[in-house]
């Protein structure tokens, strides 16, 4: 039976190597994507519970699958994640809490934010969202003339 090395942290090396390599990604990665969830719940950003929370369960969403990744871009993971968690539960954030995102629907915020804050491509947020290219299309240019004439 091989003894497992542990460091000062008490976990082992490989554990040790994923947990660094999972804190520069949340280092690198998490003020965009905690800006993202502010918008899509369109909490004040220096009041943001739900975001943070969003985030929170993305975040260790990924940290679970990060052995699994292969090759997987760990931003386009959590992202992802976190604009499903916010479309489940999209019912708890229909009614914006300010600011100008907060006149569009939940659905409507998410695919706004998803195409034109993080540049997601109209087939990737189809396929996130489970609706017809043709939807996302339609929703995105009434989201964006809503907004127009709102400003």
């Amino acid at each position: 039976m091989r003894e497992r090395r542990t460091g000062q942290d008490g976990l082992s090396g490989e554990n040790a190597y994923r947990a660094r390599e999972f804190d520069a990604f949340v280092a690198g990665a998490a003020g965009r994507l905690l800006h993202t969830a502010t918008l899509l719940t369109t909490e004040p950003a220096h009041r943001n519970p739900r975001a943070q929370a969003l985030l929170t369960a993305a975040l260790a969403h990924t940290y679970a699958r990060w052995e699994r990744l292969r090759g997987e871009d760990p931003y386009d993971v959590t992202r992802a994640d976190l604009a499903t968690r916010f479309a489940r539960t999209a019912w708890r954030h229909h009614r914006g809490l300010g600011g100008v995102l907060s006149a569009l629907t939940p659905q409507e915020r998410l695919i706004v934010v998803l195409r034109l804050y993080e540049g997601v491509a109209e087939e990737q947020t189809a396929a996130l969202l489970g609706l017809p290219e043709d939807r996302v299309r339609a929703v995105c240019a009434r989201s964006v003339t809503a907004l127009r004439a709102a400003s």
